[in-house]
This record gives C-alpha cells, sequence and structure tokens, in this order.
C-alpha cells in the first residue's frame, strides 16, 4: 500500500507559530457560539458567568471570561442540573450532540477516581483519526504495517477508540487486548513475528512492557528482543517519558519506544531522537492548549521550559466541548524547535495533581520517584511502593517506600543500597524517604497502569 499524507498536511509546519494562533482566534468564537447554542447546560454555565461571547476573540479574553474547570467540577455542574428526564435528559442537555447521534462511549482508566466519559459521534470519530493519522506517521508506521494493540480493549480510550483508528488509517490491526493475560500476549507476538518477520508497532503501557521483558524467557525461552518488535508505542502513564524506564525498554526490546496521550482533538507523541524531548503537540488546529498554576488556577506564560497544569480548550468536535478543561495533568512545556526537526511545542509529564503528595511543603510525584528507583536496576527491579499512613497529599515524614531489591544483592549490601538511593532522592526532589526491601517479584504487576499507592490507611 502506497505511502499517503495527513488528512489536514499544511497544518504540519504551522504547528506552534503565530500563523496558527491566527487560525486558533479565528475557529475559537463559533465553536463557542455552537456550544452556546447546542448544551443547555453550558448555556446556563456560561450565562452564570455573565459572559458575553461577542467579546472572546483571544485567549487573554477567555482566560479571563471562563475559570479552568477539572473533571470534578464538570460532575457537579452536569448533576445539579439533574430533572425528570433523568440520565439520558441529563446528558443530551450537556452534550453538544443528540444522545442518539452518539456510536461509541469510552473512558479514561478511572485510576485516580471516577473514570471520565467520552462521546464519540461518527464526526468525533473522524476527528480522532486524523489525530491518530499523525501521531501513527510521526512514529514511522504506514498504511499495510502490521500493528499489535496490546492494551486494555474494554471501556479505555486507549482501548476500542484506539483500535478503530488503527483500522482507519489502514494497518494490519491485530487486537489482543492487555485482558488477555500476559501468556497469551506474549504467545500472539511470538505468532505474529513467525508469520511476518518482525512486527512494525505494538500498544502497550510501559508498565506491561516493563512485565513482559521479565515473563518472556519464562513463556518462550527466549528474550523479548527476539519477537522481532520494531516500535512500542505506549501512553496511560508516564514510563515512556521517564529516561531510565525508556533505556530500559528499549534496550530489552531492541526497539523505539514512543510516548503518547490524548483522545479525539487533542493528540501528542514523543519523537524519535535517542533522548527523550517530550511529547509533541499534533493538533494545534483542533484545540488550544494553556498552561495554569496547580494551586492559584492563575495563567502560566507560555514560555519554553514553564510548568503547570495543562488545560485544553476544543476548537472542534461534535458531541463533548468542555471550556479550558483541567486534565490536572502538570507538565512541562518546551516551545523551542526540537532536535528531531519535527513541529509543533513538546510537553513532558512531571505528574497529575491528584497524585500529587506534600512532604515538608515539597511536591512530590509518583512518576518522579519511578524515574530515581528505575536508575537503580539491576540492583533493583524497579518496583516499589508509595506507603501512605494517612490520606494524600499530605505526608508526614519520612516519605514511606517499598522496595523490591534485585535477584543478586545479598542482603548485608541492602543498607547501603538504600543509602545511595535516599541520597539520589534527596538531590534529585529534595524528599529523603525511608526503605523497607521486599524480595523481587513480591509486588503485583500489571497489564494496565501501576498503582503506586498503597494505602495503608485503609486497612
Amino acid at each position: 500500500m502506497e505511502d499517503r499524507p495527513y488528512w489536514n498536511m499544511e497544518m504540519e509546519p504551522l504547528l506552534n507559530t503565530p500563523e496558527m494562533r491566527e487560525i486558533q482566534q479565528k475557529r475559537l468564537k463559533p465553536q463557542l457560539e455552537m456550544i452556546y447554542e447546542r448544551s443547555a447546560i453550558q448555556k446556563k454555565y456560561i450565562d452564570s458567568l455573565g459572559v458575553n461571547l461577542d467579546k472572546i476573540n483571544t485567549l487573554e479574553d477567555l482566560q479571563k471570561a471562563f475559570p479552568p474547570m477539572d473533571k470534578h467540577e464538570m460532575r457537579q455542574l452536569v448533576m445539579s442540573n439533574m430533572g425528570e428526564g433523568g440520565i439520558e435528559g441529563l446528558l443530551n442537555d450537556f452534550l453538544c450532540a443528540p444522545l442518539n447521534d452518539v456510536v461509541l462511549l469510552a473512558t479514561t482508566s478511572g485510576t485516580t477516581g471516577e473514570p471520565t466519559p467520552y462521546f464519540f459521534t461518527q464526526g468525533d470519530l473522524e476527528l480522532m483519526y486524523e489525530s491518530m493519522a499523525r501521531v501513527l506517521w510521526r512514529c514511522g508506521l504506514r498504511p499495510g504495517d502490521t500493528v499489535v494493540h496490546a492494551m486494555g480493549l474494554s471501556m479505555f480510550g486507549g482501548g476500542i477508540p484506539c483500535i478503530l483508528s488503527l483500522v482507519n488509517f489502514g494497518a494490519g490491526t491485530i487486537p489482543v487486548g492487555a485482558e488477555s493475560g500476559t501468556e497469551r500476549v506474549v504467545t500472539y507476538l511470538n505468532i505474529v513475528n513467525m508469520v511476518k518477520g518482525e512486527i512494525d508497532g505494538v500498544f502497550m503501557t510501559p508498565s506491561f512492557a516493563e512485565y513482559v521483558i521479565e515473563k518472556c524467557p519464562e513463556i518462550l525461552s527466549v528474550e523479548v528482543k527476539n519477537l522481532g518488535i520494531k516500535r512500542l508505542l505506549s501512553g496511560g502513564e508516564p514510563g515512556a517519558g521517564i529516561d531510565s524506564v525508556k533505556k530500559k525498554i528499549e534496550g530489552a526490546f531492541g526497539c523505539k519506544i514512543y510516548d503518547m496521550m490524548g483522545l479525539t482533538s487533542g493528540f501528542w507523541c514523543s519523537c524519535d531522537h535517542d533522548e527523550y524531548q517530550g511529547m509533541h503537540f499534533v493538533r494545534d488546529d483542533t484545540c488550544i492548549m494553556e498552561l495554569v498554576d496547580p494551586e492559584t488556577r492563575e495563567p502560566i506564560p507560555f514560555e519554553d521550559g514553564a510548568v503547570g497544569e495543562v488545560v485544553g480548550t476544543p476548537l472542534a468536535g461534535d458531541s463533548l466541548n468542555l471550556i479550558r478543561f483541567n486534565s490536572n495533568d502538570i507538565m512541562q512545556v518546551f516551545t523551542t524547535p526540537c532536535l528531531c526537526g519535527r513541529s509543533g511545542a513538546r510537553y513532558k509529564v512531571i505528574g497529575r495533581s491528584d497524585d500529587m503528595l506534600k512532604v515538608k511543603g515539597v511536591m512530590v510525584y509518583p512518576a518522579a520517584i519511578d524515574n530515581i528507583i528505575t536508575g537503580f536496576v539491576p540492583r533493583v527491579t524497579g518496583e516499589f511502593r508509595i506507603v501512605l499512613s494517612e490520606p494524600p497529599p499530605r505526608v508526614v515524614p519520612p516519605l514511606k517506600l517499598k522496595v523490591e531489591h534485585g535477584e543478586d544483592v545479598p542482603e548485608h549490601k541492602l543498607p547501603a543500597l538504600a543509602g545511595e538511593i535516599a541520597d539520589k532522592m534527596h538531590d534529585a526532589i529534595k524528599v529523603r524517604p525511608e526503605i523497607t526491601w521486599i524480595p523481587p517479584m513480591t509486588l503485583e504487576r500489571s497489564a494496565h497502569k501501576t498503582q503506586f499507592i498503597e494505602k495503608a490507611y485503609e486497612g
């Protein structure tokens, strides 16, 4: 099958440029007017703020008129408008398209609470197809390539929506699904490799990839690099963007790993530069992204190196359109040209405000701890848990960690190793942990997102 361009290739060189800002401003008011006309609940919300949409022409106007809204506030807004029509009537009043036009429902994984639903009309699917096409193309995939999908298939946004996007792209799609279990996933990968000679791409969470590294020799009596995987496409958690995790996975698989996130109008993916450069945002034309302070919620200047919560406003889409939706993702943005030569501002995940811990006033994210712990492999397995004796975010010091030591580390060397890890953590994130050592393979592995928090206060 011959190469084909992006569906909207002319946007490629305009990402993160002044010209793109003009495009965004032209699309902003019509999108806001569409939301006002089609969503009764959001119309009521806009009126309650006293907003005159005729006066919204720029991002600055948008920021002054609308406060950021996270998923908890969104849910409260929606449920406060429950009427006689029940859930169906509520959704018809909230969405910008009739519920009968919705052809697919997906959700976030819900690891930090209740999952957030995403509604897709046929138009929303087409929007997602284009987003995924841009990402797949940047990762080196082409129509006709063989792709194995080994992420969650059920309601997860990275499941069926991803499968549909791959099929629409023209990839030879094999949906194994993480739910089928590690042995079946590894067995299917081996079969596909034997039939095709190699596998062009595999969708898999970073934590599952690390588990496959451990289990592949047990299941097939060969190392995972013998499966012929050319590239891993990972999302759902920040592992692929953590240097130590990235190097561990790429070294074991003998392939490139690409970090990605997003759904429908917003999408990010990393490039193939040897050193992680963050994820390029590829959909400036359909979504305005900005940063806000996680505590004050005030806008943060969109400058190289800035850190804040990512807030998005869609400029396209039929059904679920949320004005200044706060993702609760803490990211660092890079606006200078990437070393790979590709366009688009780049984002690096620091953590989630939902996961943030405060130790003596210092903000600590599990992803940062993961980066440090993984850097001590093979003296540790890379698996750890943060043990909380009371509900977060406040943590009474010391921060307690359970860490699996490596197979070949004698017990008498563990105190010194704990000291090394504590020193490294203190240097990097200004927190010195208390480490409890546990044997290898003690902690549960997951084909989905790893749960780094152990809630000792619940029993």
